[in-house]
């Protein structure tokens, strides 16, 4: 009878109809304050960035040659087939937390909570992955500027010679959490600016660099073979779910229900034309071994003779790229903001600031742990942690929007998912496939992260969430 309890238990799911009583948790709400350019703005600043400024070059040169933009193409179908699935969800339950919060709806307590875990580890090391790029093209800039900085504070342990720490990386991280500690009105309005910013970068890249071509560097085109577009569209993935981030301020927006669906519509279809159009000037200027894994758009235009060009594009990158930071460490603390507020970690977490309504807490600790990782690991490795949970995510969120369209079908939705469930089912089979082109090694990582979440789970979270206490009451 107990194990037959505690099956019960694991698979209690959050009542969609009373969902809005979690607000009055012990942190208190969050304030409502972001309409939908501003949510489309952190939508498109939490896609592109990375993607173009760091991974293009990086994938080009190691992985998929010019198949870079194929790499993208396919990564940018699974999204898509689950950016429907996610603005259905968004405007049904616009409350923080996106894919832990819809799989805790749908699917249960333990499907919920491991979503949210993964996330937490997922959203961190992106943070982190981010502040390493630009500490990239923060090292060009200096270079070319004739600056030199002591070796030791230039990366990671492992990374060159005397290194030990990547100091401007880890700095960053920290400057992020202070920002998004300011209150989320004051935060979005500069991720607006930037926004704005990095895209009339992406678009003098784009125009400049077309002129520029030399055909004969798309060949061959597939130098690692058909096998290295995929592997590359799997370390690609990340860069193209900025999205699933910013639906996790679904809580801060001001009409969540109209604004959210649109704007993540909105920000992936942004972000798509512009990854394409910047892969094919990116492979098209520079043969693909030559490309800089690490700052590519600035080595390629300075390899034409357009150095100072290239010192703009640094810089634009180094602005550009905060908006991913921005975007994903927001992502993180409201996802943990609502597993603590729902009691599956301690409401400690839970507590907002009494003037700026944002959860102060958890957005150092994310601050510190992301400085942490992005100091003292290579950009390879912290890659590593980040796509298999995402990918994960992805899986449990297209699932979850086909049972509740047949459980619930007359559940209000401000929008429907199309082609249902074709399209739900191919962010499915399109996220597990690229799953299967991760290395062992993430599998390793995963699996411990997993494990020390069960241990986590039934210790704790199983008997002190929200709706186990409710259980107990009646």
């Amino acid at each position: 009878m107990a194990g037959l309890r505690m099956g019960q238990g694991v698979l209690r799911r959050k009542p969609i109809e009373h969902i809005d009583e979690t607000e009055a948790g012990a942190g208190g709400g969050l304030s409502r304050s972001l309409g939908l350019w501003q949510l489309t703005a952190i939508g498109v600043g939490g896609i592109i960035g990375a993607g173009i400024f760091t991974l293009a070059g990086t994938v080009a040169n190691g992985t998929a040659g010019p198949a870079v933009l194929i790499s993208f193409l396919i990564a940018g179908v699974a999204s898509a087939a689950a950016a429907f699935s996610y603005a259905e969800f968004a405007g049904l339950i616009p409350k923080a937390g996106s894919a832990y919060t819809y799989g805790y709806v749908v699917l249960g307590e333990l499907v919920g909570w491991f979503i949210g875990w993964d996330l937490l580890l997922e959203y961190t090391a992106i943070v982190a992955v981010v502040a390493i790029g630009i500490s990239g093209y923060f090292n060009f800039l200096l270079n070319d500027m004739g600056a030199q900085l002591p070796a030791w504070m230039l990366g990671a342990p492992g990374t060159g010679d005397g290194h030990k720490v990547d100091l401007f990386a880890a700095v960053l991280c920290l400057l992020i959490a202070y920002l998004l500690t300011l209150g989320i009105k004051n935060a979005a309005r500069f991720e607006m600016i930037v926004v704005v910013l990095k895209v009339i970068v992406v678009l003098v890249v784009i125009a400049v660099g077309f002129f520029h071509i030399d055909t004969g560097n798309y060949e061959p085109f597939f130098p690692f073979g058909v096998s290295g577009a995929f592997t590359g569209a799997a370390t690609v993935f990340f860069a193209v779910f900025g999205y699933d981030a910013m639906s996790t301020a679904a809580e801060e927006s001001k009409d969540a229900q109209r604004h959210m669906p649109k704007a993540i519509l909105y920000s992936l279809a942004i972000s798509m034309v512009l990854y394409v159009l910047a892969c094919l000037v990116l492979t098209g200027m520079q043969s693909y071994q030559d490309i800089d894994p690490e700052s590519g758009f600035s080595t390629a235009f300075k390899s034409v003779g357009l150095g100072g060009l290239a010192d703009v594009i640094a810089v634009g990158a180094i602005i550009g790229i905060l908006t991913v930071m921005f975007t994903f460490m927001l992502g993180v603390t409201r996802v943990w903001f609502s597993m603590s507020r729902d009691g599956l970690l301690p409401k400690w977490f839970a507590k907002t600031h009494e003037t700026r309504q944002v959860p102060t807490r958890v957005t150092w600790i994310v601050g510190f742990a992301s400085a942490a990782i992005a100091g003292f690991l290579p950009i390879g490795e912290a890659a590593e942690l980040t796509n298999i949970g995402i990918l994960l995510a992805f899986v449990v969120v297209c699932i979850a929007v086909i049972v509740l369209r047949y459980k619930q079908p007359d559940l209000p939705r401000s929008f429907r998912c199309p082609g249902m469930p074709v399209v739900p089912a191919v962010g499915v089979v399109f996220s597990i496939w690229l799953i299967t082109f991760l290395q062992w090694q993430t599998w390793v990582r995963f699996a411990v992260w997993f494990a020390l979440g069960l241990v986590i789970y039934f210790a704790y979270s199983y008997r002190k969430s929200e709706l186990a206490k409710a259980e107990r009451g009646r």
